[in-house]
């Protein structure tokens, strides 16, 4: 497909936005509707998102047709590995950008619509902007760990890139002094980093993670404490 037409790039890109979005919402959807009791329900949306999801691998291929594998077999080891290093260099490239700019954009925005006094919006519904200013500080300290999440998964794809190129895994090992070392959820990736704590989660900077209540929750998808494991980093060469 000829994707000089500027136009015809920018809708394909905004369609597969719009199909992945709509995926993720109708399986947020769907078990919102299994907890509620509702199975149809649950399983209608079910149903929908993985068609949503036919959308946007359709409109994908359009924009990356070079990772299009239509017959495994007639390609050659080379071949395969140029395609996975392209898929690799692609979420590279994604998971920077989320790291290095637009989270970082998300924070500071959030950060200055919390500290904008709003005195009007203060005075005519006190209650309201007060609950706009806590969604505002939770969304800068969400963006603010994102932002090291983001950074975590470049740095494992750039590494399974290297990997996939010849060069020797990188040696990981987890910390051993409770005061620095740090945890890892294993259902969103969000690092605890004993040295700044949780602040907004009432966990004091330098609290090791042994330390923290056992009720606290992950800030970012509210898991439990247990959910976290022991975070194994990379040893410098």
């Amino acid at each position: 497909m000829d994707l000089s037409n500027f136009t015809t790039l920018q809708n394909l890109e905004s369609a597969f936005g719009g199909e992945s979005m709509a995926n993720r919402k109708y399986l947020f959807f769907a078990e919102v509707a299994r907890k509620l009791g509702f199975k149809d329900l649950a399983k209608l949306f079910k149903e929908t998102a993985d068609q949503e999801t036919e959308h946007a691998f359709a409109h994908f291929k359009l924009l990356h047709p070079e990772l299009a594998v239509e017959n495994p077999e007639a390609l050659t080891e080379e071949q395969k590995k140029e395609i996975v290093s392209r898929c690799l260099s692609l979420a590279i490239e994604g998971e920077t950008y989320e790291y290095t700019t637009m989270y970082p954009e998300f924070a500071a925005a959030a950060q200055s619509d919390r500290d904008n006094p709003a005195a009007e919006e203060f005075l005519k519904q006190v209650q309201e902007s007060t609950d706009h200013a806590n969604t505002f500080r939770e969304a800068a300290h969400r963006f603010g760990l994102l932002k090291f999440i983001e950074n975590y998964h470049a740095d494992r794809y750039s590494e399974a890139l290297e990997e996939l190129n010849g060069k020797e895994a990188a040696t990981r090992v987890a910390g051993v002094d409770p005061a620095t070392r740090k945890w890892i959820c294993r259902q969103c990736s969000m690092i605890y980093d004993p040295i700044a704590g949780d602040p907004d989660s009432g966990i004091a900077p330098g609290t090791a993670f042994e330390d923290i209540p056992e009720d606290w929750n992950c800030p970012i998808c509210g898991a439990s404490k247990k959910t976290f494991k022991l975070l194994e980093e990379k040893v410098a060469a």
